[in-house]
């Protein structure tokens, strides 16, 4: 599948702009405080995220709760680390609001504009000089063997695992109603592309593009090494039983998490609405993941091993 081209002409007046930052970063509020009078100058209207609001000192601007956002705002602007990013995507995604992330963390897979050359590109983005993507979310149902239910969203990944106290956890997998296998197991991790890079490259899992229709199921530690990381259709529901394991738990995204207990039943699916992503017009998915993952360089060029 092809790249996403860029934009030749602004799709959306870019008029309400929220800004939210990383909560209780040292050194936030002054970018934050830089960019707001920088959007406010080029005629945009500033609305900061009240949750960022709490630890920043900045008067003068309108406070809206995360969960309301959505409904009040043209774009919203990022400053943070890619867990920021996938905290506010799963909130603003059912609104269909394009997120644009200022990268203050350490790798910034999704955060991907450098904190210094923020106000260059983003008078690029909002002139309509911008790559966009949409990005797949899962949904995540937990029905409990003692009737109750959990839900949540995830733009990395769902992940079912051992507890800090348990052992290995036994796991039957079906997809579609099919039963693919039962394994023994640290844990299952169900990724979409953009969480291909995340958990689930850590567990030898395959890089995804993020354009392609799939998603990957790749255990965790395995009993047997003949559980490979297997890719499946995005259409698909994948339901995942925890047969026998104590202490275990689902995650998703690594910041939502449920315990589980024996014959609770985790169903996966893709989620009804996708997390739309604006990048500069220079984007290159693949120059990206060379300068992240440092492909191509030497050790000598990593630094010393010891």
């Amino acid at each position: 599948m092809p790249p996403p081209t860029p934009a030749t002409a602004p799709s959306i007046a870019f008029h309400r702009v929220a800004l939210i930052g990383r909560h209780g970063s040292p050194g936030i509020a002054e970018p934050l405080s830089a960019l707001a009078a920088f959007l406010t100058s080029s005629g945009h209207e500033v609305v900061l995220c009240a949750e960022t609001a709490k630890y920043i000192p900045i008067n003068g601007y309108p406070k809206v709760a995360l969960a309301a956002l959505g409904t009040r705002v043209d774009v919203a602007i990022v400053i943070g680390g890619d867990g920021t990013m996938l905290s506010v995507a799963r909130e603003l995604a059912r609104f269909d609001v394009p997120l644009i992330g200022i990268n203050q963390g350490r790798l910034g897979f999704l955060t991907d504009v450098p904190l210094t050359h923020t106000e260059d590109a983003l008078a690029a983005i909002f002139a309509g000089h911008n790559v966009e993507e949409r990005r797949t979310m899962l949904e995540a149902r937990v029905d409990h063997a003692d009737g109750t239910r959990n839900a949540a969203l995830a733009l990395n990944d769902v992940v079912v695992s051992r507890g800090t106290l348990g052992g290995m956890v036994d796991i039957a997998v079906e997809i579609d109603g099919c039963f693919v296998y039962a394994m023994r197991a640290d844990g299952l991790i169900v990724a979409t592309p953009t969480g291909s890079t995340a958990y689930a490259l850590s567990a030898q899992g395959p890089i995804m593009h993020p354009q392609v229709p799939a998603v990957v199921l790749v255990p965790v530690a395995p009993h047997a090494l003949s559980n490979r990381p297997i890719a499946v259709s995005d259409s698909v529901a994948i339901t995942v039983t925890l047969l026998k394991g104590k202490d275990a738990v689902v995650h998703c995204d690594g910041q939502n998490n449920f315990p589980l207990s024996e014959r609770d039943r985790i169903t996966i699916r893709r989620a009804p609405y996708a997390v739309r992503l604006l990048h500069p017009a220079d984007h290159d998915h693949f120059a990206m993941l060379r300068q992240k993952l440092h492909w191509g360089e030497t050790p000598e060029k990593l630094g010393p091993t010891g």
